[in-house]
Parts: C-alpha cells; structure tokens; sequence
C-alpha cells in the first residue's frame, strides 16, 4: 500500500498527480464508512466475549476512545458528538 502512495507521489505532472490524489480522497470517503462498520461490528464481538475496552483497544491497535465511542454511539469525527451543555454561571 505504501509503494502505492508513494508511487502517486512521484507522478511528474502536476495536474494528473493532484487529479490522481482526489480520485483517490474521494474513494477512500466510501471505503472508511465500510471500515467504520467492520470495526465497530467486531469492537461489539469482542466486548460480548467479555473482553474490556482498554484490551479492545490493545488488542485492535486503537485509542480506548475510539472503543468507548462505539458503546457511545459516536460515529465520525468529534464534531458530530453531542455538546456538554453549557454550565452557568452561580448567581450571586
């Protein structure tokens, strides 16, 4: 995979590398949310084998938030996560 990557890097002109690049960003868009499922599906397998987060999160290579996400039910980037609301101030 790195040979790939490396291979569009070298590609000498500019406008078929750039093109190249964006071919490739907006097929990658699809495939993450496949991924997304895959992982999620076997961070929950895991979990009902009676494995703990901290050893998903070993095991798979990954942040124990990404795992404490999925039980969450977070999905994409922290953006799309619920707000803390907001704390008032004490009245005096």
């Amino acid at each position: 995979m790195t040979d790939a990557l490396e291979a569009v890097e070298r590609i000498p002109d500019l406008e078929e590398r750039v093109r190249t690049k964006s071919q490739i960003m907006a097929d990658q868009v699809k495939r993450n949310r496949a991924w997304a499922q895959e992982r999620k599906e076997l961070i929950e397998r895991l979990h009902g084998e009676g494995h703990s987060y901290r050893a998903i999160a070993d095991r798979l290579g990954i942040k124990l938030s990404t795992v404490q996400d999925v039980f969450r039910g977070y999905t994409g980037s922290g953006t799309t996560r619920p707000k803390k609301p907001a704390v008032e101030p004490p009245s005096a």
